[in-house]
C-alpha cells in the first residue's frame, strides 16, 4: 500500500512529544501529526487529546523526498463545507471605520511607520533609565 497525499488512514498512535504524535500507519510506517494539526481549536498539551495506543483517523498531507509522512487528524474529520470568508464581514462592527479596506497600506509606509515607533520607544527607555543607573554623576537628561 503506497502513501499518498489526500489518503486517509487508520493508524495508531506509538509516541507523544510536545510537538506532535506519531503514528503508525498500516502499512507499518510512521508519521507524524503536528500539534497544529491535531484538532480545530488551540491545543495546549496534546496529551489533553491523545494518548500511546489510541486509534486515529487521520488524512495524510505531505509526504517529504526523505520519507517522512505530515498527517493531519483534524482534516481526517468529514465536514460540510462552511463558507468562511463573509461569515462576519457583512455587517461592519460599530466604533470602527472601513479605512482599511479603503486603500491598503504599502510596505513602505509600515516600515516608516514601525521604525518612528521603534525610536520614539527607544528615547523614551534611555530617557527613563540613563538617570536610575548610577548614585552620584549620572547624566541628567
Amino acid at each position: 500500500m503506497s502513501i499518498e497525499v489526500g489518503s486517509k488512514l487508520q493508524g495508531k498512535v506509538t509516541g507523544i512529544t510536545n510537538f506532535g504524535a506519531f503514528v503508525e500507519l498500516p502499512d507499518g510506517s510512521t508519521g507524524l501529526v503536528h500539534i497544529s494539526e491535531v484538532a480545530d481549536n488551540y491545543v495546549k498539551d496534546i496529551n489533553d487529546h491523545l494518548k500511546v495506543g489510541d486509534q486515529v483517523e487521520v488524512k495524510v498531507i505531505n509526504v517529504e523526498k526523505d520519507g517522512k509522512i505530515g498527517l493531519s487528524i483534524k482534516k481526517a474529520k468529514d465536514r460540510p463545507e462552511q463558507p468562511k470568508a463573509h461569515s462576519h464581514s457583512q455587517r461592519p462592527r460599530q466604533g470602527r471605520t472601513n479605512d482599511r479596506n479603503a486603500r491598503p497600506e504599502n510596505f513602505e509606509s509600515k516600515m516608516a511607520k514601525f521604525l518612528k515607533d521603534s525610536e520614539d520607544r527607544l528615547t523614551s527607555l534611555k530617557r527613563n533609565t540613563e538617570s536610575k543607573r548610577g548614585g552620584r554623576g549620572a547624566r541628567r537628561g
